[in-house]
């Protein structure tokens, strides 16, 4: 393997979003911070309801999928095509908008810790338009492997070969063929793996400090890998917790208005149209 090294640390920036959530912008904050075929990604992390309890009351979205990863906590799902979807701890909702949806996420809890991710994924244009799609998967159906060292990968989406496992996630494939995995390092554990050569590649640090190649990513951090087909991570005694995220890039233009990701400025303006006439999906 020729190992990825970080091009660039994209420190996570303090917002808010829906009716109020207070949350960490590790990704997109900037049209410039985007990364093929990655678009944002939130991380919300608190104990004080506060901060989650106004959720993201319902909301449209055109031209790309959204992948919510809950690691504590309860939140529901409900949407204009009678989707409805409890996101329990450790679970997970692929939600593809396609050519549209109104959704809400509301937390189903008034108390306690609420800690998760979304993700932004990019749709070609040849399939910004198809009919939407929802998924539940709930924890029980997303493989986890404990390594020699202690190292526990658990792999969301995509393949990922390593030491004598070959772990595939319930989401493979498609146009972006994502790759998505939670990793945790125990002080002076290490884990390596190949990814494709042809994929983007971030790595969101959550908790603790990683390493990639010795090199430090800080907490709350992304890191932008440069080219290879390989990543190596590692932990200090402390240990740490990442997000591997990484996908095809698709090479089109993107044009974003609010919840909308289209190719042109006019595709933009016929989504708010649709929307506006209640005719979106």
């Amino acid at each position: 393997m020729k190992p990825r090294t970080i091009a660039q640390l994209v420190p996570a920036i303090d917002t808010q979003d829906g009716a109020g959530v207070r949350l960490r912008r590790a990704l997109g904050a900037r049209p410039d911070q985007r990364l093929d075929p990655l678009l944002m990604l939130d991380a919300f992390s608190s104990d004080d309801p506060n901060d989650y309890i106004a959720g993201f009351p319902a909301h449209p979205h055109r031209g790309f999928e959204t992948v919510t990863y809950i690691l504590d906590g309860h939140m529901l799902h409900e949407d204009h095509l009678g989707n409805r979807g409890d996101l329990m701890a450790g679970g997970v909702q692929w939600m593809t908008a396609g050519r549209g949806i109104i959704h809400s996420e509301m937390p189903q809890q008034t108390a306690g810790r609420l800690r998760g991710f979304q993700l932004w994924l990019n749709l070609p244009a040849g399939e910004k338009m198809k009919p939407a799609n929802y998924r539940d998967i709930p924890d029980a159906e997303i493989p986890a492997v404990t390594l020699t060292g202690g190292a526990v990968v658990k792999v969301i989406a995509g393949r990922v070969h390593l030491e004598a496992h070959e772990i595939e996630g319930p989401i493979v494939g498609g146009s972006t063929d994502p790759l998505y995995v939670d990793v945790s390092l125990t002080g002076g554990s290490s884990v390596a793996f190949p990814v494709p050569a042809s994929h983007n590649v971030l790595i969101y640090v959550f908790e603790g400090a990683v390493k990639l190649n010795g090199s430090a990513i800080p907490n709350a951090t992304s890191a932008i890998l440069g080219a290879g087909d390989g990543i190596e991570l590692s932990a200090d005694a402390g240990g740490g917790r990442c997000l591997v995220i990484a996908g095809k890039p698709l090479n089109e233009p993107v044009v974003q208005h609010g919840p909308f990701v289209m190719n042109t400025r006019a595709e933009i303006e016929q989504a708010m149209r649709d929307y506006q006439s209640g005719h979106l999906a």
